[in-house]
């Protein structure tokens, strides 16, 4: 809008320009050797070059703004390309496997960044034959962990125009969730297979985790009387945290166990060190007996045989 103005000031200008020029050469023609002609040449004259440094700041201005507008069209082209790879996300997360295989990868890449490759296994098998995502190995069972990612009705909800919509696809919504907890309850929760009493619901979105939780208590109480627990991938961080600390109090508790049975072995050995230590000073104490009566009684067959001397 800017752009179009300042180009009509200037044609403006121009036309004006056009127009007393003509008019001077009309006069001119009329009215030649007049000096108040000669001073209007000169005022239009100087007029023009005014019109001209201003026709030359308006280009420099109008060449400004073509850059940037170029600059303008150059991001909104980068914001369209976003768009396109947003669209090409959403489009991908449409699949429920690739979507599966997405929140496997993040709970695996989690798993390996607490725990040593032994305490946990992927993709384990039970007995009946159903697979887990994850199992964590404690010392009270098996964790079983499993990923789901309900998305299509929480798309729906997103893009819904009216409240009442909403609330419809929030009851699809919700009924989806219960259903993966339900599945996961009956399949992997198995003491008789070494499982403790519960199983971990992984979500891999913060987002789709807070619309299960908001406003619904209902929902997570319904997971809780299910024995599942819901964790998305900031609350999962700090489940793996609590898991690694108590492991960690288990290994050091088994070191001080350790570390106290060698201490009372390293006492019965110096109970024994100071027996034997208490037999060989008494026969050290009685070798310095033996070896003092023995001084005195050489003292004293010396002072005889000293006597004995004399006699002579």
């Amino acid at each position: 809008m800017e752009t179009i103005l300042i180009i009509v000031i200037v044609l403006g200008f121009a036309g004006l320009a056009f127009f007393v020029a003509r008019r001077f050469k009309e006069m001119e023609e009329k009215h030649k050797g007049d000096q108040g002609l000669l001073m209007l040449n000169q005022n239009l004259q100087g007029m023009s070059q005014r019109i001209d440094a201003t026709t030359r700041a308006i280009n420099e201005r109008l060449d400004k703004a073509a850059q940037v507008v170029a600059g303008v069209a150059k991001e909104l082209g980068a914001v369209q390309e976003m768009g396109r790879g947003m669209k090409d996300l959403q489009d991908f997360l449409r699949s429920p496997k690739l979507r599966g295989n997405i929140g496997e990868q993040v709970l695996k890449d989690l798993l390996e960044q607490f725990f040593p490759r032994e305490h946990f296994e992927l993709q384990y098998t039970f007995q009946s034959g159903e697979r887990v995502d994850a199992l964590l190995k404690t010392d009270k069972g098996l964790i079983p962990i499993d990923s789901k990612f309900p998305m299509e009705n929480f798309m729906k909800i997103m893009k819904a125009d009216s409240e009442g919509e909403r609330d419809g696809l929030r009851r699809d919504f919700v009924r989806d969730v219960k259903k993966h907890v339900d599945a996961i309850a009956k399949k992997y929760i198995l003491p008789q297979e070494g499982t403790v009493d519960f199983a971990v619901m992984y979500i891999p979105s913060e987002s789709v985790y807070y619309e299960i939780i908001r406003d619904d208590a209902d929902l997570n109480n319904y997971a809780n009387s299910k024995k599942v627990f819901l964790v998305s991938p900031n609350s999962f961080f700090y489940f793996l945290k609590v898991i690694m600390m108590g492991m960690e109090g288990k290994r050091v508790e088994a070191q001080a166990k350790q570390i106290l049975e060698v201490l009372v072995a390293m006492q019965q050995d110096a109970g024994r060190f100071g027996d034997v230590l208490g037999i060989v000073t008494t026969h050290v104490t009685n070798a310095k007996n033996a070896v003092d009566r023995a001084n005195i009684e050489y003292a004293r067959l010396a002072g005889k045989i000293d006597q004995v001397r004399l006699l002579k």
